[in-house]
């Protein structure tokens, strides 16, 4: 069976099981019982950002996080950097809310820089900082924190999400809620509820970052492409960004291929991977510079996943909506990051920029040499798009009016997905799922009928850009 086939074969499967999986309400008349109104499942940014925004509006919320901290894979996947909140040619801002609310907040503790003195570039964070300031901003909020807690199965009845089941130190218990919103990144409650979904057959690789001492790019870049294959570490793209106020160095550059990560043997095998690429990473440094004093000092609580499950929504963005810069009525996030393949069938990145021109890094894999290209992907036009939208239809299901989501599980095209799955884009839809879940509950209306009109409002008053 080809991996087309059994991915295809593999998410038919899923999603029957999702189906049996959902408890009855019968069934769980013995659990204790947690009730809010909304439940916010994934403490990422953009899970909190979604409780956030919900409970400022007047939602009685329960955030719910497998890890020990917030922040997802900008805290416990050590990836500190957040991409431009600038367009592409750096006029006009088409980022603010909680993203730029965070990093005012990190500035008051030198926890975070701007990349490359650019004041409308990247931002480089601290991750550690960025926890605590997680913590602060959910219970500021009165949000209902629950860390070390893994979500099991959701609870049905007649077509209704009516709860989910959770587990902690505490035991077994539901959470009840009117409204939920998944930010689980891999889709588990839409999968677990029978939520059509698809996965692409050539899912972007994932990678583990670590954090080092000392770190010298030049040195490693040309040591890697001379003795890389001595040491098993495949060809790709190595970048990072140094921790704001140190000497510490995010490093992300290891590829684990052949992997979906919400196959959990297959996450285990990644998780495993990851870290022998880190240390296979030493020991080149050790072996061809003994001098150089280059020291792991961190690595992630769990590796930085891509992309897995995408749920089928109202609408899906398509390649050309994200390629072109189309304009949406209801767009509820704004993004200028490249459009970066990170391939399974070839090594290196293909980045495609709204300019129309594209470059491929090139790379080997075994003995095949694969040479870096550049040029365009469309004819040269006197005008380009500088950014594009990602619009609310991409992230409310078809099926259960009272479920959203927000995260890499949107509704998107491979080469759009590319672009749009950063972390300062997915915030936006964080804070967009959480007024949408707010004014379903307030208004008593199907999330698939909540006007977006009065979703860009709220939230251009809350200080998103709206445009």
């Amino acid at each position: 069976m080809n991996r087309r086939n059994f991915i295809f074969s593999t998410a038919v499967a899923a999603a029957a099981a999702g189906t049996i999986c959902s408890a009855q309400k019968s069934e769980t008349s013995a659990l204790k019982s947690i009730e809010t109104d909304i439940c916010v499942l994934g403490g990422s940014c953009t899970g909190t950002f979604a409780a956030v925004r919900a409970a400022q509006l007047g939602a009685k919320v329960v955030l719910v996080e497998k890890q020990n901290c917030f922040g997802g894979v900008a805290t416990s996947s050590l990836i500190n950097v957040w991409h431009t909140l600038y367009d592409t040619i750096h006029q006009t801002q088409i980022i603010g809310g909680l993203t730029e609310e965070v990093i005012n907040r990190l500035k008051k503790r030198n926890a975070v820089k701007n990349y490359e003195n650019d004041l409308k570039g990247p931002w480089a964070l601290n991750s550690q900082e960025l926890k605590i300031e997680l913590d602060e901003l959910v219970l500021e909020n009165k949000i209902t924190p629950l860390l070390h807690t893994l979500f099991s199965e959701p609870v049905t009845e007649d077509e209704k999400l009516l709860g989910v089941i959770v587990d902690n130190k505490s035991g077994r218990s539901i959470i009840k809620a009117k409204q939920f919103i998944d930010c689980t990144g891999d889709a588990d409650l839409c999968f677990r509820l029978g939520i059509d979904h698809y996965t692409f057959p050539m899912l972007q690789p994932p990678t583990t970052a670590a954090h080092f001492n000392h770190f010298d790019f030049g040195l490693f870049n040309k040591t890697l492409k001379e003795h890389g294959k001595e040491f098993g570490i495949p060809s790709g793209f190595v970048w990072g960004a140094t921790v704001p106020g140190s000497q510490t160095v995010m490093i992300s550059g290891t590829r684990i291929y052949g992997v979906d990560c919400s196959v959990a043997d297959e996450l285990t095998k990644a998780e495993i991977e990851g870290r022998r690429q880190i240390r296979a990473m030493q020991d080149m440094l050790r072996k061809y510079h003994p001098d150089k004093n280059f020291v792991l000092t961190a690595l992630p609580s769990y590796t930085g996943v891509r992309e897995t499950r995408h749920i089928k929504s109202l609408y899906q963005v398509s390649d050309d909506d994200g390629l072109y810069g189309k304009r949406f009525d209801d767009a509820i996030a704004n993004g200028s990051y490249v459009f970066d393949q990170h391939h399974q069938d070839k090594p290196g990145i293909t980045f495609k920029e709204l300019d129309g021109t594209y470059r491929y890094t090139g790379g080997t894999i075994g003995d095949e040499e694969y040479p870096a290209t550049r040029g365009r992907w469309r004819e040269e036009t006197e005008t380009n798009p500088t950014f594009y939208q990602i619009p609310l239809r991409s992230i409310v299901p078809l099926k259960f009016n009272n479920l959203m989501m927000a995260g890499r599980m949107f509704d998107a095209g491979i080469v759009a997905f590319s672009g749009m799955r950063v972390m300062v884009n997915m915030n936006q839809l964080g804070e967009a799922a959480g007024v949408a879940s707010y004014l379903a509950l307030h208004q008593n209306k199907p999330v698939q009928k909540i006007d977006a009109a009065e979703v860009r409002k709220v939230l251009k008053d809350k200080g998103a850009v709206i445009i």
